[in-house]
């Protein structure tokens, strides 16, 4: 079972390579994810949350399971709104993120290579989002403000020194 990487590993702040091989580690690779994802209560999963610097979302709002490589939003918009968001890999940490959530556009390629086009809203274009933010290095703490930012702020140094303690003992 692949196990979530916590804040403050730095792999978490890298940008994620892209995926040139489709093949059968690949397929299987994200069946893992898919388990951890759903043994874990997540509803996204980025490659680099278990320690793969690749560009892999698997994401299931409670439309099925979307396996994903190499995300790109084609579209974003609509209505904005704030919603607390938390993150497997900030245990504990959940902060109000506003993100535009009346529609999305994105596009990936599926497990064989083949190019897919898909649209959503809601909660949808919220994960897609947040998973792909993961991709490119950056936090749900990185679109906090305010008053907001400051307690996130704390809970991630409790987490430096609780995870971080442990990375070196590891």
């Amino acid at each position: 079972m692949l196990k979530i990487v916590h804040y403050p590993d730095p792999l978490l702040r890298r940008r994620s390579d892209e995926v040139e091989s489709f093949d059968e580690d690949l397929a299987r690779f994200l069946s893992e994810m898919a388990r951890a994802m759903y043994k874990y209560d997540g509803i996204g999963l980025a490659a680099p949350q278990v320690g793969v610097n690749k560009r892999i979302i698997v994401v299931d709002v409670g439309k099925g399971l979307l396996k994903l490589i190499n995300p790109v939003i084609l579209e974003v918009g609509g209505k904005e709104e704030e919603m607390e968001e938390g993150c497997l890999s900030l245990p504990g940490v959940y902060v109000p993120v506003r993100r535009k959530v009346g529609y999305i556009k994105f596009k990936a390629l599926d497990v064989s290579g083949k190019e897919k086009v898909w649209q959503g809203e809601g909660l949808l274009a919220r994960v897609i989002q947040h998973e792909i933010d993961h991709l490119d290095g950056k936090l749900i703490i990185d679109r906090a403000s305010g008053p907001m930012k400051e307690d996130s702020l704390k809970a991630l140094k409790r987490l430096e020194e609780e995870y971080g303690l442990l990375s070196q003992q590891g």
